[in-house]
């Protein structure tokens, strides 16, 4: 009798651990997946227009500041390679938008980074000026890391800093959905799709007592997952169709 609740408690552990590692694997990809459709939608029909590239930059600020709020305060490993994995999604992305902008530019004319133009800040030309921000934006926030890492009030307000951006993550294609008035390239499957990883991640976030900055984080992006579904809803004429 004994020996078959040690059994039971063991097959319990096992399939708890096996559970564990699932969602923590679902963690680190999961917030990517949604990209993969409309990566390959942008590639399949070289139009950017339902993109919209802020979303890269509000996902790479917030994920580099992740990372070293992750070296002031060690939290979840998994958490640091979500980071990790959703910036390279993000440079993948920008990738593309700069192949297919290339291809399909009219004017000769190229923006860059080094023009110093406000006016194009983020509209550049080129993927190597995208990358050259980021390393430069990496390289200050480790200066300036390094030098306030004691301090414990920079290290949670760098920590809400971070979720403060990533919570703001939709905001741009919300924005942007409102300026064009239409939602192509987008579906109401899509959508869900953003929304269930969100409520997944803000779970996680809960049950595994994550810092507070992260599941505050969580709950504003289903906020704006609800109102980008709503757009979705009032400005598509068939909003579950697959978007052409």
């Amino acid at each position: 009798m004994d020996a078959e609740v040690v059994l039971q408690g063991e097959d319990g552990e096992g399939s708890w651990t096996l559970l564990s590692l699932s969602a923590s694997l679902l963690m680190v990809f999961g917030g990517a997946l949604p990209y993969v459709p409309q990566y390959q939608e942008i590639q399949r029909s070289s139009n950017t227009e339902g993109f919209s590239t802020r979303v890269c930059l509000v996902l790479l600020i917030a994920n580099i500041l992740r990372i070293f709020f992750w070296i002031g305060k060690q939290f979840e490993l998994t958490l640091l390679l979500q980071s990790v994995v959703m910036i390279l999604t993000m440079f993948a992305m920008l990738h593309l938008c700069c192949t297919v902008h290339s291809t399909n530019r009219v004017s000769t004319k190229q923006h860059r980074l080094t023009d110093w133009d406000l006016h194009y800040f983020w509209r550049w030309s080129a993927f190597e000026d995208y990358l050259l921000f980021c390393f430069g934006f990496t390289v200050a926030s480790a200066v300036v890391t390094l030098l306030l890492l004691d301090s414990a009030m920079f290290v949670e307000a760098l920590g809400s800093l971070a979720v403060m951006f990533e919570a703001m993550l939709g905001v741009p294609q919300l924005l942007q959905n409102l300026h064009n008035r239409s939602t192509k390239g987008m579906s109401v499957k899509m959508v869900l799709l953003w929304t269930a990883g969100d409520v997944f991640k803000t779970t996680y976030f809960v049950m595994n007592e994550s810092p507070a900055q992260f599941w505050v984080c969580g709950s504003v992006q289903i906020f704006t997952d609800v109102a980008i579904l709503l757009q979705v809803l009032l400005y598509s004429q068939d909003p579950w169709a697959r978007p052409r």
